[in-house]
């Protein structure tokens, strides 16, 4: 196993949460060879150590669409993340903007757009899927621009979504369901106090704010699977880009190819991606990915990169491979179940040491300074 802070999280968000929470967070699709391989492939990475470099000055700041971020990190967009600690989605953007960091609002959160957005005192960021319901999309952006968001983000890599078996086995889904979930919220009582009983509404805010009435978490899977669109191209970005006037970021790109159309489309960013592995199983890791798109359009747009990062020398791994950012997910989200927002901050306060003796330790006196040169050899070779 591999130890770091996130590591003790997910353990101690393990014995807190009911499994159906636990298991819908830490699952991925088919068998997780995907989802293994994120934290593996980053692990297996060599940093180049250097010494005797005078490391007196050194600086994390980084400028991302006219932000400057304490760290090159942001909170990764995450379904449901109320559920996890009481109003979570306030819980996680505070504790990033205290940080300096951008937080990204899902699509499916419990906590509306209208919640987030006025309880901290910088412009977050929101994810959105493309649809069939064209009519929530157009509602979510026009909310969003009237919330002061400054960044959108696009989710295109669930036009169907993926087989997580784990699910059906944990009481996310299956039969008896909703009797399952019930049960395994009375034998965790911790959480069922905090978020069970006083974190309500369980309700999916952006959504129920659209219908006029409440999408509770029965109706989450129904949901989703009847408005993913298989038939979505480029040309069904077109509006959403005429529309927004901020940074837009295709979030789910895997291959150099695609991350060219992107540029073409007029993308101000990309998140190299597999969603954490819980959509299609078996294809690149983030961190084998991530090279070779950065070989095709370093340069021309903003690379983000997710999946598998656990610790600041991933951080480091990452912005190494050609990232100028990354997101973080699961790391944050096992934190704040065990801690709420002091366990984000505490996790974000790790990674930001770890970036640090990092850097001292490769040479490198600033972001910009992280290279390939700071690898001892690619991921492959």
């Amino acid at each position: 196993m591999i130890i770091s802070a996130s590591t003790d999280y997910r353990a101690a968000a393990q014995r807190k949460l009911p499994p159906f929470l636990f298991h819908y967070l830490d699952g991925g699709a088919y068998a997780e060879h995907t989802l293994r391989r994120n934290v593996e492939d980053l692990a297996d990475i060599a940093l180049r150590q250097r010494v005797l470099r005078n490391m007196s000055e050194l600086s994390l700041e980084t400028r991302l669409f006219n932000e400057t971020l304490s760290m090159p990190v942001a909170l990764a967009p995450v379904g449901l993340t109320g559920m996890y600690a009481r109003r979570g989605e306030v819980q996680a953007a505070k504790a990033a903007a205290a940080k300096g960091i951008p937080f990204t609002l899902s699509t499916v959160s419990v906590c509306p757009i209208e919640e987030v957005a006025p309880a901290i005192d910088r412009p977050m960021w929101f994810q959105l899927y493309v649809l069939k319901d064209r009519g929530f999309m157009k509602n979510a952006l026009e909310r969003a621009k009237a919330a002061g968001v400054t960044t959108l983000v696009f989710t295109v890599d669930m036009p169907v979504p993926g087989a997580r078996y784990r699910d059906a086995h944990s009481g996310m889904s299956g039969p008896n369901a909703p009797l399952r979930r019930m049960l395994q919220a009375m034998t965790h009582p911790s959480w069922a106090w905090d978020v069970g009983l006083l974190g309500k509404p369980h309700d999916l805010g952006n959504i129920s704010a659209y219908r006029g009435s409440r999408t509770g978490l029965a109706d989450y899977i129904g949901w989703l699977g009847a408005n993913f669109d298989p038939s979505i191209s480029w040309k069904d970005l077109e509006w959403i880009r005429e529309f927004w006037d901020g940074p837009m970021v295709i979030k789910g790109i895997l291959d150099p190819q695609d991350a060219k159309d992107a540029v073409s489309f007029g993308a101000d960013g990309i998140v190299v991606s597999n969603h954490g592995g819980r959509q299609l199983d078996g294809v690149l890791s983030s961190a084998r990915a991530l090279p070779a798109i950065a070989d095709a359009v370093k340069g021309d747009l903003a690379i983000l990169a997710d999946s598998g990062i656990r610790t600041g020398l991933d951080v480091v791994r990452m912005i190494a491979l050609g990232a100028d950012t990354v997101l973080l997910g699961r790391a944050f989200i096992y934190a704040l179940a065990v801690a709420g927002g002091a366990g984000v901050s505490n996790l974000l306060d790790l990674i930001d040491k770890e970036m640090r003796v990092a850097m001292v330790l490769t040479g490198a006196k600033s972001i910009s300074e992280i290279s390939a040169d700071s690898l001892v050899r690619e991921l492959g070779r």
